[in-house]
């Protein structure tokens, strides 16, 4: 152990002793639980997955760029065809074959220790049929239209290292055996990942030999390492820092529309919980967020526009629903939703609780920007209706383990739409929770409704876009109608760097060195 930690410490020595022009250094906010790509839905892991990892399909969920597989066809509506490039090949040198993605596909059904399970990216595979080394077809248990699209987010992990290896072997280097256009070079849990540039790496060659990634939780803190020069490129600026670093000498600051949506997940438990009780403090015999105009009373709480205003300071949009105004899926027939207190407490009075109630929510600590500052306004304005709210802030080791256990009556999630359309969050979010199929992985709340469900086993086998889309604007309207959940605000995506940098996005939101490049001399 001694002389792991002295060899990540010299590596880590000689990454930041030796920051040329050919390093960086980024300073992200998602923390990562593990770099193990198929362990955990998470989007730190998977910032750091798309560095050392390749699905078969590629970066842009939206453009279906080529990953692992250089074409694909549909032959039957349950029926896919993929060819890998013949070149591709792993950083140990050995050819990328088509056992390598039945292999995976394998694995990612049943990782030990997941909280939040990737194989609803693959809900859908009923089974992978090697043809050769570099043709398999892959057969699906229903049609599925956007199979390419979901598999962006499954990635390929080798079978001749990761047949014997486990989540541990990963994380300590022992298996990264990888594919994408970095190869490991350290790892330090909750501290940062160090990577070098693939030279072996069959497509796009990385402009950095070096990256430094490296986790700081706290939007002032990545603020302050940018302007000591510590880092080059820092994530998800915080709102309260844009105008000085705009201001500041030797720094851009670049901001661009998000797809990530932060919302309240209601609990939907039958059985009574210890975090709702009467104002007296005593258990309640029923959980009112049963009751829809209990929910809808907490939605129209909410001045959503206060909280984008003065918390956000306008890094943000208000959210009506999960996907944001203008992408694949958004419902224009949804309409904003007012900030009416006093509709709020007649509904509560409606719903039996004209004295209101307490209730705990909780949020994570280290994990959505300005999300525990949110939480303190939602208290506000819920206990000026009757909900005398508090908050409890914990770190997200912990929170995600008790949300996925359903232990919180009211959950925050921050959830980044990383396919770029509505299904992905359909899948995961909002659908009704089925381990098995990798269905409603992070559903934390237990929301369910058969007429939803419906909706996306409908738009799951539909292959007319027009009527796909309408597919899922209809099950933007159940979710409304039953406030299955409460959605808040989009953020904006907001990097700042060296001024001699640019930052251009993914569609995926995700924080990646290959988003970053030199801005070339005139």
């Amino acid at each position: 152990m001694k002389n792991l930690f002295s060899a990540l410490a010299m590596t880590t020595f000689l990454f930041s002793a030796n920051a040329m022009a050919e390093d960086l250094r980024i300073g992200f906010a998602d923390p990562v639980s593990s770099i193990d790509p198929q362990l955990n839905n998470h989007a730190g892991d998977h910032s750091v997955a798309k560095h050392f990892w390749n699905g078969l399909t590629g970066k842009d969920p939206i453009k279906m760029e080529p990953g692992v597989a250089k074409s694909w066809r549909n032959i039957d509506p349950l029926t896919w065809e993929f060819t890998l490039h013949e070149n591709a090949v792993w950083s140990d040198g050995k050819p990328i074959v088509a056992e390598d993605v039945a292999f995976s596909y394998e694995r990612a059904l049943d990782v030990p220790g997941s909280v939040a399970t990737v194989k609803g990216f693959i809900r859908t595979v009923d089974k992978v049929e090697i043809i050769d080394d570099h043709h398999l077809i892959i057969k699906t248990t229903v049609p599925d239209p956007l199979l390419p699209v979901s598999l962006y987010n499954l990635y390929i992990v080798s079978k001749h290292v990761g047949e014997k290896s486990t989540t541990e072997d990963y994380n300590s280097g022992k298996a990264m055996v990888s594919n994408g256009p970095y190869n490991y070079a350290g790892y330090t849990p909750g501290d940062r990942v160090l990577m070098k540039r693939n030279d072996a790496y069959w497509g796009d060659k990385p402009e950095w030999e070096n990256v430094t990634y490296r986790y700081i939780n706290n939007g002032p803190a990545r603020t302050a390492a940018l302007l000591a020069k510590d880092v080059d490129v820092i994530d998800k600026v915080s709102v309260a820092d844009i105008a000085k670093l705009e201001k500041s000498e030797g720094v851009k600051v670049y901001a661009y529309p998000g797809l990530r949506a932060l919302i309240m997940q209601p609990s939907f438990n039958p059985e009574p919980s210890k975090y709702i009780t009467d104002k007296a403090g005593n258990p309640l015999k029923e959980n009112p967020l049963l009751n829809q105009k209990v929910r809808e009373a907490l939605n129209l709480a909410i001045n959503r526009e206060g909280i984008v205003s003065r918390i956000m300071q306008n890094g943000a949009t208000s959210a009506n629903q999960w996907m944001p105004e203008g992408t694949f899926g958004y419902d224009p027939d949804t309409k904003d939703i007012p900030f009416d207190a006093a509709k709020a407490k007649e509904l509560l009075a409606e719903a039996g609780y004209p004295d209101g109630f307490k209730m705990t929510i909780h949020v994570p600590s280290d994990r959505y920007p300005q999300g525990p500052e949110t939480a303190q306004a939602l208290a506000q304005f819920w206990s000026r209706v009757g909900v005398e709210t508090q908050v409890e802030v914990v770190p997200f080791s912990v929170y995600s383990g008790n949300a996925n256990k359903g232990e919180y009556a009211m959950t925050m999630i921050g959830w980044g739409n990383g396919t770029g359309e509505g299904t992905y969050a359909m899948t995961s979010i909002l659908a009704t929770p089925n381990k098995e199929k990798g269905l409603g992985a992070s559903n934390w709340g237990n929301y369910s409704s058969a007429e939803f469900d419906k909706a996306l086993a409908d738009v799951t086998s539909e292959f007319d876009n027009a009527k796909r889309e309408e597919i899922i604007r209809d099950a933007v309207k159940i979710v409304a109608k039953d406030v299955g959940i409460i959605p808040l605000f989009h953020y904006k995506n907001i990097w700042a760097a060296r001024d001699d940098l640019k930052v251009v996005p993914w569609n995926s939101d995700r924080t990646v060195a290959m988003q970053v490049s030199k801005i070339k001399a005139d």
